[in-house]
């Protein structure tokens, strides 16, 4: 058992060391902080399943580390949901396969309604409908899931993770995020408390 464990923690841990460092995350930063941080709009993320998942908790992570975020359900998109998208908002999609049929018809809901909304997208597809209509294309390295069937989202959702903690950190050093605004957006729990001791302290 200890041999399996070990292999399959090896096999997490390489897979993150295999996304693309050449992925442009620096442009993708730039575009984050022009359309939210100068332009007042804000981050809207989305992915159907597991990778939707994913797309809330970068999500929530952003709110909390000073860039306004909102996750958005594909489908509950098609039934008014939509409605949340402002102009200078930013979408971050997130799809394995880059075709995900939900995915790919918010793209264009969107489009309809404010053209020309930036689009980043991670998935593990670099030709994919996707990606060949993104602004921003952020690869996982296509890694191969750990689910014995090789089908139970696993491995992939580990990078989209990763991926989404890279975007996080930063975007908090691109806008100088201090202990003192973070204490101001998480004010409970250990977190909060944390953090408004180090605001003292600095």
């Amino acid at each position: 058992m200890k041999n399996i464990i070990a292999d399959l923690l090896q096999r997490e841990a390489q897979a993150v060391l295999n996304i693309p460092q050449d992925n442009d995350f620096e442009k993708a930063i730039e575009i984050i902080e022009l359309h939210v941080q100068k332009k007042g709009g804000k981050l809207v993320t989305s992915g159907m399943g597991k990778a939707g998942q994913i797309a809330l908790n970068i999500s929530t992570t952003f709110c909390s580390t000073g860039t306004p975020s909102i996750f958005l359900h594909p489908s509950e998109a098609q039934h008014g949901d939509l409605g949340v998208i402002q102009p200078n908002d930013v979408l971050l999609l997130i799809s394995n396969s880059g075709r995900t049929s939900e995915i790919v018809k918010l793209v264009h809901l969107a489009e309809n309604l404010y053209p020309g909304l930036p689009l980043i997208v991670i998935t593990s597809k670099g030709d994919s409908e996707l990606a060949n209509i993104a602004d921003i294309v952020l690869l996982t390295g296509d890694p191969k899931e750990l689910c014995p069937l090789g089908l139970t989202p696993s491995t992939s959702t580990t990078t989209m993770t990763v991926i989404g903690d890279i975007l996080v950190n930063l975007t908090m050093k691109k806008i100088e995020f201090t202990n003192e605004q973070y204490a101001k957006r998480h004010h409970g729990g250990y977190l909060g408390e944390k953090s408004k001791r180090q605001a003292k302290n600095n």
